[in-house]
């Protein structure tokens, strides 16, 4: 289908222009929320009619936009959650949460001007984009840590996923050091200081059988 975007799009284009889009597309989404018109000649002069008080509202609308941009971006939201060694969360962060977190530090946003994707689902510093208007997206952080302590240090820039992973290393390392495990061994490998002058098991019990059968027979 053809249609005159009443807005700038993002991957479409701008205000004025004729771009062809899925009939699904406009019909459930960009028709409905008044984003676009259908190319026909009647609407075609009506918005040439329109163009420069259309064009006039947006611009208000981009210049209100951009001043409430300059407050939220960069804004940080801290949000504590339980989480697994390993920092998986046991449950996520949403939109909803994101924007009970913004209004809570006086920032007026809504639902649909949040866009996150999918929902946040391990902890550390998280890129939210927040679209104010068409043409003004900021970018907000979602703190996401196991507790206060650790928000702070992730303020600070410590990666704090990246330093629970080198503990688990450790813990490992520790472990296998604790059982004279060489923690480089393939599964199933003998460590050399187990055997007896470097002889597996397996060929000490072959030895010791090729002894008897001698003996037997003599």
């Amino acid at each position: 289908m053809d249609i005159i975007l009443l807005e700038r799009i993002e991957k479409l284009g701008t205000i004025g222009d004729v771009v062809t889009v899925k009939d699904g597309y406009a019909r459930n989404f960009l028709l409905p929320q008044k984003k676009a018109l259908r190319a026909n000649d009647a609407n075609k002069k009506v918005f040439e009619a329109n163009r420069e008080r259309l064009e006039k509202e947006n611009a208000e609308r981009r210049g209100e936009a951009e001043k409430v941009g300059s407050k939220v971006d960069g804004a940080e939201v801290v949000l504590i959650r339980a989480a697994s060694n390993t920092g998986q969360l046991y449950g996520s962060v949403n939109v909803r949460d994101m924007i009970a977190g913004l209004t809570e530090q006086g920032h007026d946003v809504n639902k649909k001007q949040v866009i996150m994707g999918s929902p946040i689902k391990t902890i550390g510093m998280h890129d939210v984009t927040v679209a104010l208007h068409p043409e003004v997206h900021v970018i907000v952080k979602a703190n996401v840590a196991r507790s206060d302590d650790e928000a702070e240090l992730q303020s600070q820039g410590v990666d704090v996923l990246a330093q629970l992973f080198e503990d688990e290393q450790k813990e490992i390392e520790e472990a296998a050091d604790a059982n004279r495990i060489d923690p480089t061994l393939e599964p199933g490998e003998i460590p050399a200081e187990l055997l007896e002058d470097g002889a597996a098991p397996a060929e000490e019990a072959a030895e010791e059988d090729a002894a008897e059968e001698e003996a037997a027979s003599e």
